[in-house]
């Protein structure tokens, strides 16, 4: 993509600002080099020539770009707060349907900014970086720290070919490696900074194993649902790393660490019913807080809210484990009603999971999001309150 130049009216430069200002009114882009990096690592370069573009945010172009077809709309699109579809399926759909599993892309440069500005690498740092894309974020890390420091590595062959062209075109040259990120990359270490790219629920031990002491790790922790949270983590010694929360961002799930979303509600004849008095339109915008507590406490599990008929209802589902039938719950409210009618089917009560984990939430006084943080170490995932050594729970992914 190196050839193509905006079409009449557009210039590199004017894209570049409109995209920064954009980011620094949303808050996503805070420190002013990332603007230069923006710059020196273009997007479209890292861009396939007709692209499926998803929106980061209401107003942003969605749909089916291609450059010879609709100039404007493509470059747009690429200097937009979009992600660039790469990959359905595995590589088995067609990234330009919009339809099928994302399973790679180019992420939109507001969820990006943001995990790099945690990540806040520095000159001569060693930083590995899991899953490489289509090479940008190596490219924007290869900028900041320089490229014989960086090692990305991506599980996908196919993947990792196209991200080497468009870095080569881009002028850099990080190490490349296709392989299994969860391994890290031992010959290499230490490492002063890890950076994710995929949804992670179990935090891999070798991450921390290879991350010096005093290390920053950075990552999209899903913590066993579907809302990912943005972690950074830093690294106390060769088995420890604590660190806090700092708002949701919800990526493509790391390979092996996927959910697949299971309804059988078919199932109603069976189905266990019982009534309650908490009303489920309490889940509707649930706080930050709230949230986090009750994805670390009850795993494996989706919801969403419905309103029909004048009816209030909040459905339960489990995320596929690859056993048995899965699990599912529904609370439903009329606006005349004292109580709400839950029905659950399984071998889990994901109402009773999630209304027990709220209520916990609502006794230790509503504590907002920052108060919480997480320690990762070999006896497992643990999510604490207001410091590591206090309140804490076991997270069961």
């Amino acid at each position: 993509m190196g050839t193509v130049t905006p079409p009449d009216g557009l210039t590199f430069d004017d894209l570049i600002a409109r995209l920064a200002a954009h980011l620094r009114t949303r808050g996503s882009l805070t420190d002013e080099s990332w603007e230069d990096a923006l710059r020196a690592v273009p997007r479209h370069l890292f861009a396939p020539a007709a692209a499926w573009f998803n929106s980061n945010h209401a107003g942003a172009p969605r749909g089916r770009f291609a450059v010879d077809e609709d100039p404007m709309g493509w470059w747009t699109a690429v200097y937009a707060d979009t992600s660039i579809i790469l990959q359905t399926d595995d590589g088995a759909g067609d990234p330009l349907s919009g339809k099928g599993l994302f399973s790679s892309s180019v992420s939109a440069p507001g969820i990006v900014f943001p995990f790099l500005e945690l990540l806040a690498p520095q000159k001569g740092d060693r930083i590995l970086e899991i899953g490489t894309g289509s090479g940008w974020t190596a490219g924007l890390l290869s900028w900041a720290a320089g490229a014989n420091g960086v090692v990305s590595i991506e599980v996908d062959p196919e993947v990792a070919a196209r991200a080497a062209a468009n870095l080569g075109e881009a002028g850099f040259a990080p190490q490349l490696v296709v392989g299994d990120g969860t391994e890290g990359r031992s010959e290499r270490a230490s490492f002063d900074r890890v950076h994710v790219t995929v949804g992670v629920s179990d935090i891999p031990m070798a991450w921390i194993e290879q991350t010096r002491p005093g290390g920053v790790i950075v990552l999209p922790w899903h913590a066993g649902g579907l809302v990912g949270h943005r972690l950074r983590l830093k690294v106390l010694n060769e088995t420890t790393a604590v660190g806090c929360f700092h708002g949701t961002a919800s990526y493509m799930m790391l390979r092996d660490q996927r959910y697949n979303t299971r309804w059988t509600s078919h199932h109603h004849e069976a189905a266990h019913r019982s009534t309650t008095k908490l009303h489920p339109r309490t889940f509707w915008n649930m706080d930050l807080g709230a949230q986090l507590l009750c994805h670390a406490l009850v795993p494996r599990v989706g919801w969403h809210d419905v309103s029909e008929d004048g009816a209030d209802s909040l459905l339960l589902y489990e995320l596929d484990d690859h056993t048995g039938e899965g699990a599912w719950a529904a609370c439903d409210r009329r606006p005349e009603a004292a109580e709400g009618e839950v029905t659950q089917y399984g071998e889990r009560r994901l109402w009773d999971e999630l209304s027990s984990a709220y209520r916990q939430w609502v006794s230790l006084g509503s504590p907002g999001y920052d108060r919480f943080g997480l320690t990762v170490d070999p006896s497992g995932t643990h999510l604490w309150l207001d410091r590591p050594s206090a309140r804490k729970w076991r997270v069961r992914t």
